[in-house]
């Protein structure tokens, strides 16, 4: 290639800084790594697919937020005959089985709302502290925790 052939495709493309590079149209734009100031899209969710194969049913393709809600709906059932403990036990069962799913199956549909780590950390916070206030729950607790009572009274007293 001859000098002027390379001062001509220079012309044509001009980079401004170590970091712009030429769009589909040539002309320069700044590529960066730093967040936008306004997001214009979000990023699909890792595990976000389907759950089946593109020619099952609806239904069948999100079995397992289907399986979660359906759990849930139970436990809301069983709460509203008035057995708050088991309802709220089923609920909080429902939720842990969420962070399952989401943590062994590699595309859960509809389960997916964030990261996969984000996911199963609030699946699975949620769950436990339902199924461990369900346990604490008056009268008769299945669960007691000594300093509870300690602490209800200093805050009582105080």
């Amino acid at each position: 290639m001859s000098a002027e052939g390379r001062a001509d495709s220079a012309e044509e493309i001009e980079v401004r800084d170590p970091v712009s590079a030429p769009d589909a149209d040539g002309v320069p734009r700044r590529v960066t790594r730093r967040f936008p100031l306004f997001t214009r899209d979000t990023a699909r969710p890792e595990g976000g697919g389907r759950a089946a194969p593109s020619d099952a049913p609806a239904p069948a393709r999100q079995w397992p937020v289907l399986l979660v809600l359906g759990l849930v709906g139970v436990g809301l059932m069983i709460t509203a005959l008035d057995v708050f403990r088991a309802g709220t036990l089923v609920i909080g069962a429902a939720l842990l089985t969420g962070a399952v799913l989401r943590w062994l199956l590699p595309s859960v549909g509809m389960l997916a709302v964030r990261s996969r780590f984000t996911d199963i950390v609030t699946y699975g916070v949620l769950g436990l502290v339902i199924v461990l206030l369900a346990l604490m729950a008056q009268p008769d607790p299945l669960l007691k925790v000594p300093f509870l009572k300690d602490a209800l009274h200093f805050t009582v007293e105080n």
